[in-house]
């Protein structure tokens, strides 16, 4: 009886307990400071979503700025930009590519509509500077982490 409280494996060897540490061995520091951007973007992804969602839903608007009283390019880009940064947050969260890939198309649409279609959402020269930013560290951390894992 005592066997089995003890964790032994039934042919008598003793199960190991499960090292967490061991899952980064091998992995350099290059990338896990990649790891670490995309899920710290992962997190403005998600509040960015959120706050689009926000809007689409109504929530902070007063009695004449609803939703629906927006332009139909502005309802458009809302509900793009409400589902593709929840989506990109999800992938970036698990670092994985088609995250970064999300990402990055949502980041790149986001400037390309406010530096062509200032009218929609005009959110200012600041936030787009601040993603395209954004855009070149992620980029520069992705070229140490392959020069990393070529060696």
């Amino acid at each position: 009886m005592t066997d089995r409280l003890d964790n032994h494996h039934p042919d008598g060897q003793g199960l190991e307990p499960v090292h967490t540490e061991e899952e980064h061995l091998g992995v350099g520091i290059w990338t896990l400071r990649l790891i670490l951007f995309l899920r710290v973007m992962a997190g403005v992804s998600m509040i960015k979503g959120l706050f689009h969602w926000s809007a689409l839903l109504g929530i902070g608007a007063g009695p004449q700025g609803g939703f629906e009283t927006h332009s139909v390019s502005w309802q458009s880009a809302t509900v793009f930009f409400a589902v593709l940064d929840l989506i990109a947050a999800v992938g970036l969260w698990l670092a994985a590519t088609w995250g970064a890939v999300v990402w990055l198309a949502s980041v790149a649409s986001m400037i390309v509509l406010d530096l062509f279609f200032p009218q929609i959402f005009d959110g200012g020269f600041l936030l787009d500077v601040f993603e395209m930013a954004l855009l070149f560290i992620y980029i520069w951390l992705a070229i140490k982490s392959a020069q990393e894992q070529a060696e």
